[in-house]
């Protein structure tokens, strides 16, 4: 199958997942995808394709040569809930410059002066959507590109590898698609995540990252006669927000600097919530912020009474560098691979997460490579078919003999 006709098809599957759920997959469309996969994986040849009952696809190509170290290869099924994510209309194009009118009817419109990865895509072809929904190639790019590399190595036995173990994961985007990873079945001596953008980067440093609840409980009394017995929970919560360091939100940030992102609010006067995740790079820094957070709550408790307040804070990953260091060979081997397929790798901070920098922690030191996609988790998400063809060059040097 065409590479670009393989994603397509992925991409037509609805696999938003949902923090909400307290199951594995947290969404049932997620195994309508995994399911496929391993029909396809079966068809082509793999050893032992399976899904197993949390929804993980697991699979093997086995080695036709000796003396290999054994790879995985590894990729998330789910995409962000909060954009919609089903009825896709892909539209591909050469991208010659300019900006790009996504929907003409209800002026959508991708503008080069604000996406500037525009700049050097003239010439690419390009997979957008109309405007209206996700794309998914955050990380449908990624599945789509190890399928197709092991639809090559079964296809052609002469090409001299070592085993290659392929894993597909739900439940990514709400941080938990490493959690029930059979990391020891698995039995990968190594492995790389395909979930970063540009085809040539490699990714080995990531956030330190928690999310936060915060529970404001107020005390509502008849607006006509409040006076000094009303504690309205909304505008306590707005105080704690309005305390946090303004220019440590993402909008005011890049690179390594961390920040605190309001993720989403309701309430009213009785009870109000913030769901807040911290994010930085430095782990001293990280600590700070979420000390901070307790000592806004604790000031606020003094001010309004024990228990107005309650800070619910909960770590979600560590940055993977301090486990790649130890592993300076898997960088090497990466960048090698992009250099064989014509391209010059680098590097840059990760500003998130993926299942890798989980798994690493794990027990499987686990990099971060490019599929060809950008603008994730929005409407102006698009994928350049000509990097995710790169990129499967990349994986075809990245699994080669040595």
């Amino acid at each position: 199958m065409d590479l670009i006709e393989r994603f397509l098809s992925y991409v037509s599957i609805d696999t938003s997942s949902d923090e909400t759920s307290d199951t594995c997959p947290s969404t049932a469309h997620q195994l309508d995808l995994a399911n496929k996969l391993v029909r396809e994986l079966a068809d082509m040849g793999a050893a032992n394709p399976r899904v197993d009952a949390h929804g993980y696809v697991y699979a093997e190509i086995p080695a036709n040569t000796e003396g290999q170290p054994v790879i995985g290869l590894i990729a998330h099924m789910d995409t962000v809930n909060c954009v919609k994510s089903d009825s896709i209309h892909p539209r591909r194009f050469v991208y010659e410059g300019g900006d790009i009118v996504l929907n003409a009817e209800k002026n959508i419109i991708m503008r080069e002066r604000e996406f500037e990865a525009l700049r050097r895509l003239r010439g690419h072809e390009l997979i957008v959507t109309d405007g209206t929904t996700l794309l998914g190639a955050d990380d449908k790019a990624g599945v789509a590109e190890i399928m197709q590399l092991a639809e090559y190595l079964l296809q052609h036995p002469e090409f001299p590898h070592g085993t290659v173990k392929i894993g597909f994961t739900p439940d990514e985007e709400i941080g938990r698609g490493a959690n029930l990873f059979d990391v020891q079945g698995f039995g990968a001596d190594f492995a790389y995540t395909m979930d970063g953008d540009a085809a040539g980067c490699i990714e080995y440093e990531n956030f330190n990252a928690a999310s936060a609840t915060i529970t404001v409980h107020g005390r509502n009394i008849h607006p006509g006669s409040a006076k000094d017995k009303m504690l309205n929970a909304c505008k306590v919560a707005m105080e704690f927000h309005g305390m946090l360091p303004p220019r440590q939100a993402p909008e005011n940030t890049e690179g390594y600097e961390g920040f605190f992102h309001l993720r989403g609010m309701n309430g009213n006067e009785e009870q109000a919530t913030l769901q807040y995740i911290i994010r930085d790079h430095d782990r001293a820094k990280f600590a700070e912020k979420k000390e901070r957070m307790l000592k806004i709550a604790a000031y606020l408790n003094e001010k309004y009474g024990d228990g107005v307040i309650r800070v619910d804070l909960r770590d979600q990953y560590q940055d993977m560098k301090e486990i790649i260091d130890q592993n300076p060979d898997i960088i090497a081997r990466a960048e090698a691979a992009v250099r064989s397929a014509g391209l010059t790798p680098y590097s840059k901070p990760v500003r998130g997460g993926t299942d890798g920098a989980r798994l690493c922690y794990m027990g499987l030191p686990c990099p971060n490579l490019g599929t060809g996609g950008g603008n994730f988790h929005g409407t102006f998400e698009y994928a350049s078919a000509t990097e995710m063809r790169q990129s499967v060059e990349i994986l075809k040097a990245l699994v080669q003999a040595r």
